[in-house]
């Protein structure tokens, strides 16, 4: 960290050089008693942080700090002062800190790693703002894309399903073995492994321009792929549905959002056997979600909100009892009876034509309730 010195004091001066130079990871570029010299200084060289003295001479340190801010604005600025009355006014100009002399060597050390922390953290996130993401859709649909260079561009439908497959076990390493058996069941093993090489050449290869050729890594006859730079919505999804165990009136808005983001089936139009169990599951816990954030939304009497998710619900399975039922009460509770009296009809017919069966009890009850 380079670190430069502004005070007036050339004992005070002497002080902190003595200090500094014990300090791990400083390097000091620069002492100054005048504005105008520190000012040339940082126009022309790299400082990371500044000890500045608020009266120095016949300057203004506050004014200093500004026009040293106004030509580098990441510079962290440490006011080291004998007049405490000067805090307050200190903090117009958003100090990394305060000190009041005289100073020790433990309360220099502790700012100077406060100040490298600071500027670690704001590295790393320049860092991750330059680096691409790859942006994977599953949930109705199966495409990935970067934003630099729009969507990935897949050789053969077998390394995209290679891709999905590696999605779903997360990050984890799979066999070779079991790859082999799952995406290419029909296959003599000899033909099946020089087809896998194929389509994890291809694979990478599409990946390539987009700069995620490494994200697929191969050892020890395993394979996984690396999501650290990847945003995968099923994955997001479910950590949402973790977050939101409680729905309340703090989460409400998030929880809209959340069950909006479910457009479809997992990896919706390819029918990969291996992906059932997971469809299934993530079906399952949507429908669970819907439902509870559906029924919660009905008794704060959000009634449109909670019919346009019930409607969602009740398209995905025009069978299942229990969306039907919510969705009639809803309908009830507004006193929307045209509406009331459609989806029974609808409903009693669909279980007559397709089931040859009757709605059941309590349906039947809920209806004649708001009839």
């Amino acid at each position: 960290m380079k670190v430069l010195i502004i005070d007036d004091e050339p004992a005070m001066l002497f002080v902190m050089k003595r200090m500094l130079t014990t300090i791990e990871g400083v390097e000091l570029v620069g002492s100054f008693q005048h504005a105008e010299e520190v000012l040339d200084f940082v126009r022309n060289g790299v400082v990371d942080l500044a000890f500045l003295d608020i009266k120095i001479a016949e300057d203004n340190g506050l004014e200093l700090a500004r026009r040293l801010r106004s030509l580098r604005s990441e510079l962290d600025i440490v006011f080291i002062t004998s007049h405490s009355e000067f805090a307050l006014h200190a903090y117009d100009v958003y100090p990394l800190d305060y000190m009041v002399k005289p100073i020790s060597r433990n309360r220099l050390a502790q700012t100077i790693a406060k100040a490298s922390s600071r500027q670690s953290v704001s590295s790393d996130e320049v860092i991750d703002l330059m680096l691409p993401r790859l942006t994977v859709r599953g949930i109705g649909c199966l495409e990935a894309s970067t934003k630099q260079m729009g969507a990935v561009k897949w050789i053969s439908k077998k390394s995209m399903e290679l891709f999905a497959y590696l999605l779903l076990n997360r990050g984890r390493s799979v066999s070779k073995i079991r790859i082999l058996e799952d995406i290419f069941p029909e296959r003599p093993l000899k033909n099946a492994e020089t087809y896998l090489n194929t389509i994890v050449y291809q694979l990478r290869k599409a990946l390539s321009p987009h700069g995620f050729k490494e994200m697929i890594i191969s050892a020890q006859e395993q394979y996984r792929i690396d999501l650290d730079q990847a945003d995968v919505d099923f994955i997001q999804f479910e950590q949402g549905l973790k977050e939101l165990s409680e729905i309340n009136e703090a989460n409400i808005e998030a929880a809209i959002d959340l069950e909006k983001q479910f457009t479809g089936e997992l990896f919706e139009n390819n029918s990969f056997v291996w992906a059932t169990v997971e469809h299934e599951r993530l079906a399952i816990l949507y429908n669970s979600f819907a439902k509870r954030l559906a029924n919660w939304l009905l008794t704060q009497q959000q009634f449109r909100e909670a019919a346009q998710i019930v409607r969602r619900l009740v398209s995905r399975n025009e069978f299942e009892e229990e969306s039907n039922l919510l969705l009639l009460h809803i309908y009830g509770a507004t006193g929307d009876q045209q509406s009331l009296h459609s989806h029974y009809e609808h409903y009693k017919q669909l279980l007559l034509q397709e089931l040859d069966l009757q709605p059941s009890t309590i349906v039947q009850q809920l209806y004649e309730q708001y009839s």
